[in-house]
């Protein structure tokens, strides 16, 4: 597959990043010239088109069976964020804000750390908070913003996480949350204190299909099934049904599919595709959800690997097309990308960023949002872009 070429000229362009590592990397580093990645996708091209990569006899099987349509996205038809300047109009004090979601009514809603930051010496080597005996943040830790002015119009959770992460509102209005310290995923009505649904053992990591283990993200979808990215330590998918009852786990056989850190999930529902910020491995992934019928799960994930994409951190769908982040990578430029996961491709660039760590688009598309993690409130901050 394609992919396999993509992971060959990463290992020459990318020889750094294990060297390197982490999340703070050298300014410079990070303003490489575009030339160089727009030579090396046009190289991509060329060799594609003159000589297709051979496939063993295996993948050729696993590649007829794919279902989508891989017809890209016409240019005309993508739309590209634009900055909006000078938003939020106040200044805001948060914490490390992890995820960003839009409510039903289009407001952007942020879920922040407050005084909390996980560092090395915040887990020991079994995956346990070391923290518990502080208690839970006392501060509210989600807060609901203005999406024209970004003035905070009303908040709670306070006395509740203790290392909050992702954060997804569904279409009904309620809050999706997983908090990586308790190693749990929560289902809350607007502004309640008591979760309708908890997946996971308080404060117990593990493998198993009742625990977690520091999770990531949740999707929602309109039929009611959810997914879990039990993502730091396990490297895998959860699905389940509406009752929390599991449904499967992603990868499992006959999938040829393995994560390194499943950071942040998304689903592009019209194309029954659930997609995945593999963000040690560098790559958007993207396999069948199984929304539709339970045909075609288990086969080959569009994936979409290309030499200036780096890690990704988040991801969001609107309509066939997905919005990602990627964070600092050696040498890469930290930015947002237009995915069309139909043609594996990287259709758009757009944005500039330090440390963003979660993407969201409002359901109209009127909107999309993008957090930073920082030091302080200056870098851990809330982006707004209009969809042009």
């Amino acid at each position: 597959m394609r992919s396999y070429f993509f992971g060959a000229l990463l290992a020459l362009a990318l020889a750094e990043i294990s060297a390197i590592g982490g999340n703070h990397l050298p300014e410079a580093a990070l303003n490489l010239n575009e030339r160089f990645f727009d030579e090396v996708r046009e190289l991509i091209k060329r060799r594609m088109e003159s000589k297709p990569l051979p496939l063993a006899g295996d993948e050729v099987a696993l590649q007829n069976q794919r279902s989508y349509d891989n017809v890209p996205i016409p240019a005309a038809n993508v739309p590209v964020p634009v900055l909006v300047e000078n938003w939020p109009t106040d200044q805001h004090s948060f914490g490390q804000v992890t995820a960003v979601s839009v409510d039903p009514e289009g407001n952007p809603v942020i879920f922040h750390r407050a005084d909390r930051y996980w560092d090395v010496n915040t887990f020991n080597e079994s995956n346990i908070y070391y923290l518990i005996e502080y208690g839970p943040i006392k501060e509210k830790t989600i807060y609901v913003l203005d999406p024209k002015t970004g003035a905070i119009k009303t908040g709670w959770g306070s006395e509740m996480f203790y290392m909050p992460h992702g954060m997804t509102i569904d279409g009904h209005g309620n809050y999706w949350i997983t908090d990586v310290a308790m190693h749990q995923a929560f289902k809350f009505r607007p502004f309640e204190s008591k979760p309708q649904l908890v997946i996971g053992k308080r404060f117990r990591p593990g493998s198993s299909v009742k625990h977690l283990c520091k999770p990531t993200s949740i999707a929602v979808a309109t039929t009611g099934e959810f997914f879990i990215a039990d993502g730091y330590c396990n490297s895998r998918i959860l699905k389940f049904n509406a009752a929390g009852k599991l449904l499967r786990s992603i990868p499992q056989p006959p999938e040829f599919l393995s994560l390194q850190v499943p950071h942040a999930i998304t689903l592009l529902e019209h194309l029954d595709l659930l997609c995945i910020a593999d963000r040690e491995n560098m790559r958007v992934v993207c396999p069948k959800a199984g929304l539709k019928s339970s045909h075609g799960e288990g086969q080959p994930a569009a994936t979409i690997q290309e030499p200036d994409l780096g890690r990704v951190f988040g991801v969001s769908g609107y309509g066939d097309i997905v919005f990602a982040v990627n964070g600092p990578t050696s040498m890469l430029p930290v930015r947002g990308f237009t995915i069309d996961p139909r043609s594996e491709t990287i259709i758009g660039h757009w944005g500039e960023f330090k440390n963003p760590h979660s993407i969201a688009v409002s359901v109209n598309g009127s909107a999309l949002y993008v957090t930073e993690t920082g030091t302080n409130h200056q870098t851990n901050r809330v982006w707004k872009y209009v969809l042009a």
